[in-house]
């Protein structure tokens, strides 16, 4: 029905004019008007009218997307597909932005586009509320009781009833709240402490909502309420049910002697798993060995958590609501429970462990001669650590007296890793190696420190090697032309690209793409009152000259510059994100025709759908899923990485503003690493920690933001701060509620002497 609509003349029709066209009667009337009304409830129709209907998305009239509200009260909505006839997101001022909540999946009538191709909106329905919960901190006031959410993008502030303010007492309620929660005898004693509460009325027109709280976690300072926070904020499921529980607890931790008829054994074999120091769930399993005709022997053996986790039973159920582990400074919020996730399914030293191999020989270029894909079991010699791994490949006589029997082992897990990433290189995979903040956590669970995370060649041997099955796999499943679960990664939009371009032709460099043409059009827009308002729109051609090639080339080329930071960061947020899907449209960052997550199964539901692919296939030759069940898993757990990954990231963030906040006044060596109207961005050269320095602060002139030139210069002196330059700054605040921090910069006064500036 979608596709017929779409078919006819500006993607419109009647309920009169289908019924006329599909030729229906009687009972075939009323499918069609329940077909159309579940279309309306999901945002692909539209409605403007009682009995006429419009397909969203198929032209730029209605759109639907995800409400991104900013904290100053405008939004966007961000497109479910990208806009074929505007740059970017929809823009909605404060008053359509207040309809909905941040988070929000909303329908929203495109009634003006401007010469640069920018939309803007009104927000017509709101499809999918984003939050049936919401954390924040309770505030007590004459006129009522309200719930201040943790998330400055929902800007409305939650009533709380008469009688709702206290968490129901029933067991499991009990079970949930915290030990602040039954030291309180009055209402009162919740001001000022942080609540979770369902959401009962959403806010409408202006409004407050209307809310009763759930759960009390604490006061914002109290140890550990930061990660209940984020839990709760991102809407992570962190609970196991009973049945979940129960069920876990009841699957044997030894292997039945008839459980490995029809596995390889690759018990006799020293295979090894490598890891963190801190990990403590084991998915993979590698072991190298050179074969008679110089080729390579490699074997990467992944827990085969299929075996145990079943499709549609509870603890299926709650993985693919979970869709990924979820891993705070201090804890994990596992997608399988512990007895799985730790035991059953960890590939742990010297215990038997049911896995899924990927057995590949490769030639000396690393190209895969010959692959197999099998059930087996194994019985892992060692459990690795990256630093160990490192040290014995680097001479440590005693870590390589320790793993005599392994050092072999080891040398040849390099020479293949290296082999494997010149063939990378050669085919034009981007090898970003970006630093990620470390938290250095005291005995008591305390921040103590933020560093970069420091990778060496043992991270590249298990990154190759997992790189190479999944690619392996993927290959594979395309081969067979069966329905199958990709990881995908689009090319950069030309926007993107171009404003990246600008950047680096600054600090001399180019990604050598020369001018992307552009196309210009006109669309017609129709007003909801039957008006048409006719624009032309100009877009940045999308058949642009761009490969993996040019981002590789610009890579090699600032290897060890001063700038090598600052532009490897611009260059990723130029690049899209990779998601899951079931059209396999390549990864562009990998230059990979086909690649897909098979590695990981204890903590990416996506890897674990892969597993039952291919073991299905290894069974039967037949399809398990079809291409409808795929596309709504892709979709879903895409989501669910996003929605882990902003969590993690959120209270990183946080933390490293509780820890600077000890730090008030001294001054730090930083690094601009971008610049905006109201500020310059820096980042500490010691601290992995970032900052605002707000342009009405900088000394002794008046500074103005130069748009086309990136940088803020000052009106008399002409004294410019551009992006890379390096300057010295002291911390002037750190805002642990709005979880920023503002710097200033240190003058020089003279030989030996500073003053600070101070707007």
């Amino acid at each position: 029905m979608l596709e017929h609509v779409r078919k006819l003349p500006h993607a419109r029709a009647t309920f009169k004019q289908l019924v006329k066209e599909l030729r229906l009667h009687g009972e075939s009337r009323d499918e069609l008007e329940a077909a159309l009304e579940r279309l309306v409830d999901k945002g692909q129709l539209a409605e403007p009218r009682s009995g006429h209907f419009v397909a969203v998305g198929a032209n730029l009239e209605y759109v639907a997307g995800r409400l991104s509200v900013h904290r100053d009260g405008f939004g966007f909505l961000i497109p479910d597909p990208a806009l074929e006839y505007a740059q970017g997101d929809i823009f909605l001022p404060p008053d359509e932005a207040a309809k909905g909540m941040h988070g929000d999946r909303a329908l929203v009538h495109v009634t003006r586009v401007g010469s640069d191709g920018r939309a803007e909106g009104e927000i017509v329905r709101i499809l999918r509320r984003a939050h049936l919960t919401v954390v924040g901190e309770f505030r007590v006031r004459k006129r009522g009781n309200f719930i201040v959410p943790s998330d400055d993008r929902i800007r409305q502030w939650l009533e709380v009833p008469e009688g709702m303010e206290m968490p129901a007492r029933s067991a499991a309620a009990q079970h949930r709240v915290g030990a602040a929660a039954r030291e309180i005898g009055s209402v009162e004693d919740l001001d000022g402490m942080v609540v979770n509460a369902e959401v009962l009325d959403f806010p409408e027109d202006g409004a407050h909502g209307v809310a009763r709280v759930i759960e009390v976690l604490g006061y914002p300072d109290d140890f550990g309420v930061d990660v209940e926070i984020m839990i709760r904020k991102h809407h992570l499921p962190h609970e196991f049910p009973p049945e979940v529980i129960a069920q876990a607890r009841n699957i044997p931790a030894a292997i039945a002697p008839r459980e490995l008829r029809g596995r390889r054994d690759f018990r006799s074999l020293d295979i090894v798993t490598i890891d963190g120091e801190t990990a403590r769930d084991f998915d993979d399993a590698v072991w190298v060995d050179r074969l008679p005709n110089g080729h390579f022997a490699l074997q990467v053996h992944i827990a085969d958590v299929g075996h145990y986790v079943h499709a549609g039973t509870p603890i299926d159920q709650e993985a693919q609501l979970r869709g990924t582990s979820v891993y705070f400074p201090d804890r994990a919020v596992p997608m399988l429970p512990v007895e799985l996730s730790t035991d059953t399914c960890s590939l742990r030293p010297r215990e038997d462990r049911l896995v899924i191999s990927a057995l590949l020989e490769l030639d000396r270029q690393g190209d895969v001669v010959s692959q197999e894909f099998t059930r087996g079991v194994i019985r892992s010699a060692e459990r690795m650590t990256y630093t160990n791994v490192f040290r014995v490949l680097e001479g440590d006589p005693g870590l390589r007296e320790q793993y005599q029997g392994l050092v072999d082992r080891f040398e040849m897990m390099r020479e293949l890793a290296l082999i494997l990433n010149r063939k990378r290189a050669r085919r034009g995979s981007i090898d970003f190696d970006m630093p990620e903040a470390n938290i250095e956590l005291d005995m008591s669970g305390q921040m103590i420190g933020v560093t970069r995370s420091e990778r060496n060649i043992a991270h590249r041997i298990i990154e190759e090697f997992m790189l190479a099955a999944n690619e392996a796999v993927a290959g594979h499943l395309e081969t067979a032309a069966i329905p199958a679960l990709y990881r995908i990664h689009e090319r950069p939009e030309a926007k993107r690209v171009l404003d990246f371009e600008e950047i680096a032709v600054h600090f001399g460099y180019s990604l050598g793409i020369g001018a992307i043409p552009v196309k210009k059009f006109a669309s017609t827009t129709r007003h909801r009152d039957g008006r048409k308002t006719r624009k032309d729109i100009v877009l940045a051609h999308e058949d642009f000259n761009i490969s993996s090639r040019n981002y590789q080339r610009l890579i090699t080329k600032i290897a060890g510059k001063p700038e090598e930071r600052i532009l490897s960061y611009l260059m990723l947020r130029s690049l899209k994100q990779a998601r899951y899907s079931n059209v396999n449209e390549g990864h562009f960052a990998l230059a990979a025709p086909a690649y897909t997550h098979f590695t990981s199964p204890i903590r990416r539901y996506p890897d674990l759908i892969v597993h039952r692919l291919l073991v299905h296939l290894l069974d039967t030759g037949q399809p398990l899923l079809d291409e409808q069940a795929l596309r709504e898993l892709g979709e879903d757990t895409s989501f669910t990485e996003r929605r882990a990954a902003e969590a993690e990231r959120e209270l990183i963030e946080w933390k490293k503003v509780q820890f600077m906040q000890a730090r008030l006044g001294e001054e730090f060596d930083a690094l601009i690493i971008s610049t905006t109207k109201f500020g310059f961005f820096v980042e500490l050269t010691e601290l992995f920690v970032e900052g605002l320095v707000p342009i009405e602060t900088l000394p002794g002139d008046r500074y103005r933001y130069h748009e086309n030139e990136r940088k803020i210069i000052g009106d008399r002196t002409r004294k410019a701060y551009s992006i890379g330059d390096r300057l010295r700054v002291w911390l002037d605040r750190a805002d642990p509620v709005e979880r920023k921090l503002q710097f200033a910069v240190a003058v020089e006064m003279g030989k030996g002497k500073k003053k600070r500036s101070r707007a």
